[in-house]
C-alpha cells in the first residue's frame, strides 16, 4: 500500500511541475529578432548614433517598463528562495521541522509565482483589448 502512495505522489508531483511548467511558457511573449519598429527604416539607430533622443514618453511604455523591471525582481526572489529552500531540505541532517520549513517555503514561493503570472497575463489581456 505504501508503495501505492509513493507513485501517486510522485505523479502528482510530476503533474504539478508540468503544469507550473505550461503556465511559465504560455505566459511569455513572442519575441522578434528585428524588433517591432521596422518601418523606421534604421532612423532610431541614426538618430542614436548623433546622440539624439530616440525613447519616446508614451505613460504606457514608462508603465511597462516599470512592469518588467517589478518582475523581473520577482523572478529573481523566486529564484532566491527557491535556492535557500533546497538548501534547507539538503542540509536537514534528520531534522524534520526543518524539512517541514523548507517543503512550505517551497509551496508559498510557487504559489506566488502563479499569483504573480496570473495577474500579469490578466493585466496584458485587459491592456490589449484597451
Amino acid at each position: 500500500m505504501k508503495f501505492i502512495n509513493n507513485k501517486i505522489k510522485f505523479f502528482k508531483n510530476r503533474l504539478f511541475f508540468v503544469v507550473c511548467s505550461f503556465l511559465f511558457f504560455s505566459l511569455s511573449k513572442k519575441i522578434n529578432a528585428q524588433g517591432t519598429e521596422t518601418s523606421l527604416n534604421g532612423l532610431n539607430e541614426t538618430a542614436g548614433s548623433a546622440g539624439l533622443n530616440t525613447s519616446t514618453t508614451d505613460i504606457s511604455i514608462v508603465i511597462g517598463k516599470i512592469i518588467g523591471i517589478a518582475l523581473s525582481f520577482i523572478g529573481a526572489l523566486f529564484f532566491i528562495l527557491m535556492l535557500y529552500a533546497g538548501f534547507l531540505w539538503m542540509t536537514d541532517r534528520g531534522n524534520e521541522a526543518q524539512v517541514k520549513k523548507a517543503k512550505d517555503l517551497i509551496s508559498a514561493a510557487i504559489i506566488g509565482l502563479i499569483i504573480v503570472s496570473l495577474a500579469y497575463a490578466i493585466t496584458d489581456f485587459i491592456g490589449g483589448i484597451i
